[in-house]
This record gives C-alpha cells, structure tokens and sequence, in this order.
C-alpha cells in the first residue's frame, strides 16, 4: 500500500458521514399536510378545529409555488415549510392524543381548556401564514403597478385617450 493510497484512505475516514437530510419537496408538503386530515378524521376532530386547520393548509397549499417570491432560503419559506410538517402536526396530535372529553373541559392553563390553547395556536398559525402569502404575492402585486406606471408614462394623456379613428384621407 502505498503512502498516497493510505492518506486517502484515512482523510476519508475522518470526514463525516452524517448528511443533512433534503430539504422538504412539495409534494413532501402536501403529504404531511394530508396526514394532518387524516389525524383530523381519525381523532373525531371538532369543526372548530378542523375548520382552522382546513384554512391553514388552503393557504400553505396556495404559498407553495410562490415560495420562489420569497427566497428558497427565506425565514418565511422555512416558516411555510416547519408549519406544514412540524408545527400543524405537533399541535393538532398533541390535542388529539388527550382524551376528547377531558381536552375540551378541563383548564390547563388558568381557565384555558386544551382546546382553547389548540385554536389559539392554529389562530397564530394561520394569521402567520396569510401575512407570508401576502408577502409572496407583494412581488406580483408591485410588477403590476410598475408596469401600469410605465403604460401610463407611454400611452397615458392627461385630457383622456381619443382612439376615435379618421378617415384615411382626412
């Protein structure tokens, strides 16, 4: 063996061969977000809940291909991501491994029963994720006025447009 081999051998053997796992696909997304209506449906979920949770995927569902809009890397694209395969998920199943009665009339947090902290969180949740659809849509949004300045500065008459046309020997 030679001491070129031996050295490559042992450089190899030093670098680690943990990975960090892909980023989520959108259709890993979309997965994670069924699941969440699965557990919905199994766990006899109440319409409050469900209702909330409904809203949150419609708009995660709508964000996902303006995602580009915000930057892949973005703290709002990471929000849209964790929300659809970690932080929905966690809170939904939190609520629904508890029994449904004791969830729904026992406080747990002064006179918050399990349910009541759920919505609260599923609220925060979906004012979150309208304000980074929102934010996604802004980019279109500013590209259409901008583009209607500029028609305006090209076409535009103060005194109104005639398009009236004459006779050609007029």
């Amino acid at each position: 063996m030679s001491l070129k081999s031996w050295l490559q051998r042992r450089r190899q053997a030093e670098e680690p061969t943990s990975s960090v796992p892909p980023a989520p696909t959108e259709q890993d997304i979309l997965a994670s977000l069924n699941r969440v209506n699965a557990m919905l449906s199994e766990g006899n979920a109440p319409p409050v809940v469900t209702s909330r949770v409904i809203r949150i995927a419609r708009t995660i569902n709508d964000t996902l291909p303006r995602l580009r809009h915000l930057g892949l890397g973005s703290m709002e694209s990471y929000s849209v991501v964790a929300t659809a395969t970690d932080y929905l998920p966690e809170a939904v199943g939190g609520y629904l491994r508890l029994p449904r009665e004791w969830a729904d009339t026992r406080p747990i947090d002064g006179y918050k029963t399990s349910l009541m902290v759920l919505i609260d969180q599923l609220e925060l949740l979906g004012a979150t994720m309208d304000q980074i659809f929102d934010a996604a849509n802004r980019a279109d949004a500013q590209a259409l006025l901008a583009h209607g300045m500029f028609l305006e500065s090209k076409f535009g008459h103060s005194g109104g447009t005639d398009l009236t046309l004459g006779s050609p020997h007029d």
